[in-house]
């Protein structure tokens, strides 16, 4: 049923594989990605890319987001959404994040089926600051994406 496959990144020009994620993964990729899709449209300003969509952010590394929204006229990552993995969330939680904020990414959200909650991450002069942890009967959403809204407890729910 899953068509995900193993994927590649490159961090600081180290290929980095990836298992393929499994089906709960691709669900809440698939639900996130529908509910963008709707938001992004109506605004010219940002594209949204397929899921897993290699984006270089430097010179030497170039990350696989499950969910990306570039700026149009620069191509430049304004939101990256990383679904962590149970087996392999070291990269996403810690190794990745840390690039995320060395290239001062606007927005990042860390989707956590283990605990079906969201951190959210807004970027500032001095890195990452968490804004809060979504769970439950809270809503997804963001100021700066008008049109998106998806409530926590479909984005992780099951079947």
């Amino acid at each position: 049923m899953s068509m995900s496959r193993p994927y590649e990144e490159i961090l600081d020009g180290a290929t980095l594989p990836r298992s393929a994620p499994g089906d709960r993964h691709e669900k809440i990729c698939a639900r996130l990605h529908r509910e963008m899709a709707v938001g992004v449209n109506s605004q010219a300003g940002t594209r949204l890319l397929a899921p897993r969509t290699k984006v270089e952010v430097s010179r030497l590394t170039a990350l696989c987001p499950d969910l990306a929204l570039v700026m149009a006229a620069s191509g430049k990552l304004f939101l990256a959404v990383e679904i962590i993995s149970r087996d392999d969330h070291q990269t996403d939680t810690v190794t990745k994040k840390e690039i995320y904020e060395k290239i001062r990414v606007p927005r990042l959200w860390m989707v956590d089926p283990r605990y079906d909650n969201v951190e959210i991450y807004h970027g500032t002069e001095w890195g990452l600051v968490l804004k809060g942890i979504l769970a439950g009967g809270e809503v997804l959403a963001d100021q700066l994406i008008p049109q998106f809204q998806i409530p926590i407890a479909d984005l992780f729910a099951t079947g």
